[in-house]
């Protein structure tokens, strides 16, 4: 299970148990839709502080600083590269537009040469007419659109809002959802979509087989990356020499990899339903599925006080 460790992001921690692991998965979840829909039309000292609010967030939660130390780098690296980029891209603003009118469209019509010959004489030539000068106006602020320029990089006002909008909302959107994997286990956010969902049974939905669904596909990743682990394992053992095998040698190894690899998976979850079939779960109605019993708690309703107060704060400083 060397890969499935190795992983940087989406991993669960189990120990240290924290004050974010206590939470109710519910409430946990509804801080999760809050960061992810709250940077939607919001300004950038909004977004800004949202960044601001994760970093401290998972400081004063106490986790080890080795379990979300590559996960922050490497989020905080990609949002740093985006902003990089779209600081010095071009923001779309200044673009030169053709005109799709001829600028002398109203002008009169030229008056046509008389038939009768005359005498040529020369055409007077046009005095230059000398060119208007322009006096800059005193401008009454100091503001500026062009931020910097030199040469060909320019940054412009446009661009410094386009690069916060973008770096902040890819560092927010993807390190929240990793938090919450991080402090919650897959079992209680299946068991959470499931309290949430229930309601929808009225309709005649099949939530409780969805919910289950949902549960082995978690499951079922470890078993994916421990057979992906073996085979990588099982091809260093044999060193193979790539070089003299060719493109067409090392597609024919490649092929019969990947089907040793979905023969295994075929394998594992034949076992699988095997064994939900010996323990008598045929349907939700013959086998009760035995959720998390989930109980708001003190700490859980200060948390949702908490979640109305940083809703009420987006209402009015946000936008």
């Amino acid at each position: 299970m060397d890969l499935l460790r190795s992983l940087p992001i989406g991993l669960y921690l189990e120990q240290p148990v924290t004050w974010l692991h206590r939470i109710d998965a519910r409430v946990k979840l509804g801080w999760l839709l809050a960061f992810l829909l709250t940077p939607i039309a919001a300004n950038p000292y909004w977004r800004l502080g949202l960044v601001v609010a994760l970093i401290l967030l998972t400081l004063l939660t106490g986790l080890p600083f080795r379990s979300w130390r590559k996960q922050m780098g490497l989020i905080l690296a990609f949002g740093l590269l985006s902003f990089g980029i779209t600081l010095f891209a071009p923001d779309g603003i200044t673009v030169l537009r053709q005109p799709r009118l001829p600028a002398d469209e109203l002008a009169p019509a030229p008056a046509a040469p008389s038939t009768t010959p005359a005498s040529p004489q020369p055409s007077p030539q046009p005095s230059p007419q000398p060119s208007p000068t322009i006096t800059p106006l005193p401008q009454p602020t100091n503001y500026q659109y062009v931020l910097f320029e030199r040469g060909s990089i320019r940054v412009t006002r446009r661009s410094v809002e386009l690069a916060v909008r973008v770096s902040t909302l890819m560092f927010t959107l993807i390190y929240s959802t990793n938090l919450y994997l991080l402090t919650t286990a897959p079992e209680e956010i299946t068991a959470g979509l499931n309290s949430l969902m229930r309601p929808l049974r009225r309709f005649n939905l099949p939530i409780t087989e969805l919910i289950l669904t949902l549960t082995l596909s978690l499951r079922f990743i470890p078993l994916v990356l421990e057979e992906v682990q073996n085979l990588v394992r099982s091809v260093r053992t044999r060193a193979i020499n790539w070089k003299k095998l060719g493109f067409r040698g090392a597609s024919q190894v490649w092929s019969m990899i990947a089907e040793r690899l979905l023969d295994n998976l075929l394998v594992r979850a034949e076992q699988i339903a095997s064994a939900m079939q010996v323990r008598g779960f045929t349907s939700p109605s013959q086998h009760q599925v035995k959720w998390h019993q989930f109980r708001l708690r003190s700490r859980d309703w200060l948390t949702l006080v908490g979640l109305v107060f940083f809703w009420s704060a987006r209402m009015m400083l946000g936008s």
